[in-house]
């Protein structure tokens, strides 16, 4: 098994070759963009629910990022501002931290009766009120 450091210099091998042909290279490229705007859009999706969201958000970024400098510069502007926020966050108060749970639980919530969840899994509670209906008729 190849140490990380070989395999690096592998890969950095193998890409600079394929840089050479360009073609290949363009069909490379797309496919970068294609995987990591598909996992960054995932990520963003994933924001506001309870998991990895954010980090989704960092892969697919970084994806991108492996081919398009523009992708490198959000990446490390993201990243920053993250942490910033996040460490702001931390130093609030319990009443701020508790007002963030409940927003993204509001924001949860809503999103899961947009899409219909919240009165399909009412349905099968045996729950039916029209006001869990989604306003715009998904998950009917």
């Amino acid at each position: 098994m190849k140490r990380p450091g070989e395999w690096i210099k592998s890969w950095k091998h193998r890409r600079e070759r394929l840089r050479q042909r360009p073609v290949a290279d363009f069909a490379y490229r797309v496919v970068v963009g294609v995987v990591g705007l598909a996992v960054l859009a995932v990520g963003i999706v994933a924001i506001p629910y309870p998991g990895p969201g954010w980090a989704i958000v960092f892969v697919g970024l970084a994806i991108l990022a492996s081919e398009f400098s523009w992708a490198h510069r959000t990446l490390a502007f993201t990243r920053e501002r993250y942490d910033s926020v996040m460490a702001w966050f931390r130093r609030q108060g319990r009443w701020v931290q508790a007002l963030g749970a409940v927003f993204t639980a509001a924001v949860v919530v809503a999103t899961l009766w947009l899409f219909g969840a919240v009165g399909w899994s009412a349905g099968l509670l045996g729950l039916d009120h029209p006001a869990l209906d989604s306003p715009i008729g998904l998950g009917a």
